[in-house]
């Protein structure tokens, strides 16, 4: 087989950079290691910033997006179970929408499916070779068949534990990682949310917060020790806890009912330098992951994805390499801006298991100047709608 460009990876990222470079007619084809079925039930988060909502719109893929996604014009935030408002659409004239990853996931495959058709599920054993040379190509099996792909360039989309980032040279990576001494337990819940925007909440207990799939569909977090077992947290429990962190009006209004999912995610910041190398571009999850408190997991890929794209297409369309040359610079300047707000929200509303007294007053105390604050609220809105790309 030949084609231009391998795609690693059919999760969202991979998906979104397969359709724009299909419009342009550069001829790409995706491997994915699970079936279709398993990729489009992970179950993730759905804060789009406004640029994400603009790509998948010039994609063409969001018509249910469009229908279904929840705008949102504000947050909310609380400490000491006092809740206030950051209202993103008036500081920002930007707005986010709440709309599943997994949903983003199945538009994207009903939409390639049936215009390319040239996504490979159920591939295993796949290695990109000859990244450093004029004819690299990647080997997957596919039923035990042995198959080889030649192409010009190889785009590794397949996530942290996937093996694209493996073959970039050891000598030649910086690894930057922090990991958090704590994790998110979720439950998903067919209650309607407590709220009509998203809650973040620091309690002295930890931190807590409300989202939402749909108005019948709601998904709430709680810090929890990293080293807790599901198995520990009945519904009755979690409710109860939850009920603790929240702000008061939020918690006399919950309503409580049976969980049809529960997990503890872990948390971490990771960054791979360079994000690219030789024949090969990392995207997403397989060069940086942000914890999920900023929102930010899925809209950095995005953006990973934008940078990339233009540059294939300059190549290919202009003959034009110096955006392809650029792009793990490119990139890195937006994902460590990502990486710092993240770790702002993350440390700022969590309890940390050493933290004092004086820790907590700290955290009141900047989120009290956070409340009363414009220029304050205007860092946080203009972060959480997203940066320009």
């Amino acid at each position: 087989m030949r084609t231009k460009v391998v795609i690693i990876g059919g999760g969202p990222s991979g998906l979104l950079l397969s359709r724009f470079l299909s419009l342009d007619g550069i001829d790409n084809i995706v491997l994915e290691k699970q079936s279709k079925s398993h990729v489009i039930g992970r179950i993730r988060a759905g804060v789009l910033e406004s640029g994400t909502t603009k790509m998948l719109q010039k994609a063409g893929v969001s018509g249910r997006l469009n229908k279904e996604g929840f705008v949102h014009d504000g947050i909310q935030l609380s400490f000491k179970n006092h809740g206030f408002r950051i209202d993103l659409k008036k500081l920002t004239n930007k707005h986010v929408t709440v709309y599943g990853q997994t949903e983003v996931t199945k538009d994207l495959y009903e939409k390639i499916e049936k215009e390319n058709n040239n996504i490979i599920n159920n591939v295993d054993d796949v290695l990109p070779q000859d990244l450093d040379q004029k004819n690299p190509f990647v080997t997957f099996k596919k039923d035990g068949v042995e198959n080889k792909i030649k192409c010009d360039f190889v785009a590794g989309c397949d996530g942290y534990h996937g093996i694209s980032r493996q073959v970039i040279p050891q000598n030649l990576t910086k690894i930057y990682e922090k990991v958090y001494p704590f994790g998110w337990l979720g439950i998903l819940s067919e209650t309607p949310p407590v709220s009509d925007e998203l809650i973040y909440a620091n309690h002295g207990n930890g931190f807590a917060l409300a989202s939402m799939r749909n108005s019948n569909l709601s998904r709430y977090y709680i810090q929890t020790p990293i080293t807790d077992k599901i198995e520990n947290w009945t519904d009755k429990k979690f409710w109860e806890e939850l009920k603790k962190r929240l702000p008061t009006h939020a918690a006399d209004t919950l309503i409580t009912g049976k969980s049809i999912e529960k997990s503890i995610a872990p948390l971490r910041s990771f960054v791979c330098e360079p994000m690219s190398w030789q024949k090969l571009f990392l995207v997403g999850d397989a060069a940086h992951i942000v914890p999920p408190t900023g929102a930010k997991g899925l809209n950095l890929a995005v953006s990973d994805v934008y940078y990339l794209y233009n540059g294939l297409k300059k190549h290919y369309l202009l003959n034009i390499d110096n955006d392809l040359k650029l792009y793990s610079q490119i990139a890195l300047s937006r994902v460590w801006k990502a990486i710092r707000f993240s770790w702002w929200m993350t440390t700022t509303f969590h309890k940390f298991p050493e933290q004092t007294d004086f820790d907590q007053c700290i955290q009141d105390s900047e989120l009290a100047y956070l409340e009363n604050s414009i220029a304050s609220q205007t860092v946080l809105a203009e972060n959480y709608v997203g940066l320009p790309f």
